[in-house]
């Protein structure tokens, strides 16, 4: 029987990823920013990305973390207009993120609010990392990024959504590419 991870080999899947107002959408965290990165037989090909006016005060210890403001996202589209064209582009595919968990309830969440639902399948890096990898000092996105890739791709923003779902994508393409 074919191992989760060999049965994605080909075809698309979507690494996603979410910055938010906070870490609990049951407390009234909302989702700010969304990326994903598609993925199409282990190469990347198409990225979606949006900044999401959700009319949320955020906190200045979480801005500082991410750097999304209030003044940057007085332009943005709203949740209304953004989660329907995410769920366009990821289509019914396998979805890919570093803590799933996190960002697959903040995304359900959201859905929910305009009436819609995700049906998506998952797959976690982290979960996979901690198994893999539990020599690790510790398996935050960076860390596995620099063990996986051997050092931290240029040019990617951290604690942003492109840059997490982007990197998240690349430590995809090796789990797929490599017998890990």
């Amino acid at each position: 029987m074919k191992s989760n991870v060999s049965l994605l080999r080909s075809g698309r899947v979507i690494a996603v990823d979410v910055e938010t107002t906070g870490l609990s959408p049951r407390r009234g965290d909302r989702v700010i920013e969304v990326a994903a990165v598609a993925i199409v037989n282990g190469v990347i090909e198409e990225h979606f990305c949006c900044l999401i006016n959700v009319n949320a005060p955020i906190p200045t210890v979480v801005q500082k973390i991410h750097g999304i403001t209030p003044e940057l996202l007085a332009g943005e589209k709203p949740p209304e207009a953004v989660w329907p064209e995410f769920l366009k582009f990821i289509g019914s595919n396998i979805l890919i993120a570093h803590n799933a968990p996190f960002d697959i309830s903040f995304i359900r969440n959201e859905l929910r609010f305009l009436g819609l639902s995700l049906l998506n399948g998952s797959q976690c890096t982290l979960a996979f990392s901690r198994k893999k990898f539990p020599q690790l000092k510790n398996h935050k996105l960076e860390n596995v990024a620099r063990h996986v890739l051997g050092g931290m791709p240029k040019g990617i923003k951290l604690h942003r959504a492109s840059g997490d779902a982007l990197l998240t994508a690349m430590i995809w393409q090796v789990i797929e590419n490599t017998q890990l």
